[in-house]
């Protein structure tokens, strides 16, 4: 354990000097700010709870965002050391393959969930300052919201843990972990959109598509944030969805979790397969 935590103290001195938990931070706390403050204004009009509408828009916004952002981390922490010859020097210690890839990811994770945590924290306290009211569901789903954002991150990391430690180069590692972001982001949910226009509900059934939307990390998390609480899935307009998805929170989260160990299994057996 002391081994996988020195080397995710590494990762996040690695990520201090390359200044990705500050660009990282700072982007999440502007983007996450323009949603609180341009919110503002509908949910006085729907009589909403503010705090409310700012989950519905930073959930929508880390679908798209924190995977990529956490592809960019992860996407050569194998590869890219194999390259610099610095691997060869870091496996001459008595450090384990497995505790390499252990303490990439704790440190990375790290990162992305201390950017996720500040910047998304600016926008409650801009609420707060603002002399908003909210009460404690909303709290509730806000904190929620956090930290399955940063067990979705954790998911996205291990699949760039995974692309890298089975890259051979990273240029190679950086394609993939690109392609990766839009078939998990845009292409699967079209893709499944259109299948089941064309299915008309004949064999892709109820549990079918409870399985298919476990199949994607972000349909997880969207269902987790979005129909979890009666409060933001009303004002989401998801509400019917949260109904008829007959998938419980714990499902949802024990889904995101799954796909942050089973790519981080396959990294260490890629990596302990790898030839230096």
């Amino acid at each position: 354990m002391r081994t996988i935590l020195i080397i995710a103290g590494k990762e996040i001195r690695d990520g201090l000097r390359n200044r990705w938990v500050l660009a990282t931070t700072l982007l999440l706390a502007g983007l996450a700010l323009s949603l609180t403050f341009l919110g503002a204004a509908p949910s006085g009009a729907t009589g909403a709870q503010p705090l409310d509408v700012v989950i519905v828009s930073l959930s929508s916004l880390t679908i798209f965002l924190l995977p990529l952002i956490a592809l960019l981390i992860a996407h050569d922490a194998v590869v890219g050391e194999v390259e610099r010859g610095t691997m060869l020097l870091l496996l001459s210690y008595p450090v384990g393959r497995s505790q390499v890839i252990l303490g990439k990811f704790a440190g990375q994770v790290a990162v992305l969930g201390f950017a996720t945590f500040v910047g998304y924290g600016a926008a409650a306290a801009a609420l707060l300052a603002s002399g908003a009211e909210i009460d404690a569901t909303s709290w509730l789903a806000f904190a929620a919201m956090i930290g399955s954002s940063v067990l979705l991150g954790a998911a996205f990391v291990a699949i760039g843990q995974f692309i890298s430690a089975a890259s051979r180069d990273r240029g190679t590692a950086a394609g993939i972990a690109v392609g990766v972001w839009l078939v998990f982001v845009l292409i699967y949910d079209m893709g499944l959109l259109g299948l089941m226009v064309m299915d008309q509900g004949r064999t892709v059934t109820a549990p079918v598509l409870n399985a298919l939307l476990l199949a994607n990390p972000t349909d997880a998390y969207r269902l987790f944030n979005l129909t979890g609480f009666a409060n933001v899935s009303q004002f989401a307009g998801m509400a019917g969805l949260a109904g008829s998805a007959a998938m419980s929170p714990s499902l949802l989260l024990g889904a995101l979790g799954a796909w942050a160990l089973a790519p981080l299994a396959l990294a260490t057996l890629a990596f302990s397969r790898r030839e230096l």
